[in-house]
């Protein structure tokens, strides 16, 4: 008697290496965030000085092999001051968008599901956000809350980061968890008595998962841009936290002249990481979604 051997089942192609592939500016993008993610752990044994130290025997010195970015007017590294910054635009930047983006996706997985006047209501509350400039809507609270640190973090300034970012990842969590509800499962839920929490948590949420993904990493870009601007207005991190909003603000643009790298290396830090996010995100969105692949 002999026994069949089944083919060998089929390798499952390499997610990482199919986004790769397919989407070689997202992947360029993913190594600069990765990168930017080391640094920040590891800055305490990258960086060749304190960010904090002060050496006014070295004010305003040029780029050199001791000071890669040179320093500025207090006579701080800036090589040391961008890559701890980098920590800074991290943790407020991914926090925030994982508060406004779970918000905002719960509150649109509700309305999708449930319609109706709930839908009406919030739907009009969230046009009423979104006709606000971010960066009003951001300053406004965080001018209302003021700080509140916990663990070395402006909770507040968080807060005031999300709350931004809740209606637009609201409006386009909507719009999946429309389609979801139509769906045969949603009906044969229903149809078996499950209660409304188990269906938006088990059948709906699981559905609109990849277009939250999108929307978190897309809006991580946004959160680091606007606390390097409220950081530059004043109402964000203060010193002598390192902070790239920051080192463009006080005495940065009396020296521009003289001392030019003061304002180009933390300018180009934060244009790259938000490049670096969007690119990121659109690129997600490519390949995710199912529409955009040929």
């Amino acid at each position: 008697m002999t026994l069949a051997v089944s083919a060998p089942a089929r390798a499952r192609p390499n997610a990482l290496w199919s986004f790769i592939t397919a989407q070689p500016l997202g992947a360029v993008s993913l190594l600069f965030i990765l990168i930017m993610v080391f640094a920040s752990l590891f800055a305490v044994w990258i960086v060749p000085h304190d960010p904090l130290k002060l050496d006014f025997a070295e004010i305003l010195s040029p780029p050199s092999w001791s000071y890669p970015f040179g320093t500025d007017n207090l006579g701080r590294c800036v090589f040391s001051r961008v890559i701890f910054g980098a920590r800074t635009a991290l943790v407020i930047g991914i926090l925030a968008s994982l508060v406004g983006s779970t918000i905002g996706g719960l509150i649109g997985v509700v309305q999708g599901y449930f319609g109706g006047r709930l839908d009406f209501y919030v739907s009009r509350f969230i046009d009423i956000l979104l006709s606000f400039p971010i960066i009003v809507l951001a300053l406004v609270v965080v001018a209302m809350l003021g700080k509140k640190i916990v663990l070395g973090v402006d909770m507040n300034l968080v807060v005031a980061i999300a709350i931004p970012i809740i209606p637009k990842v609201a409006r386009v969590v909507r719009s999946a968890s429309l389609s979801v509800r139509e769906m045969p499962y949603v009906d044969a839920a229903r149809a078996s008595g499950f209660s409304h929490q188990r269906i938006v948590l088990r059948h709906m949420v699981p559905n609109v998962f990849a277009p939250f993904i999108i929307m978190f990493t897309a809006f991580v870009a946004q959160a680091i841009l606007l606390e390097a601007s409220l950081s530059f207005l004043g109402l964000g991190v203060t010193e002598p936290t390192p902070a790239w909003g920051l080192m463009l603000a006080g005495n940065a643009a009396d020296f521009y002249r003289e001392a030019p790298w003061m304002i180009i290396f933390p300018g180009l830090a934060i244009s790259l990481s938000v490049f670096a996010f969007n690119l990121f995100g659109d690129a997600l969105r490519d390949h995710l979604d199912p529409r955009f692949k040929v």
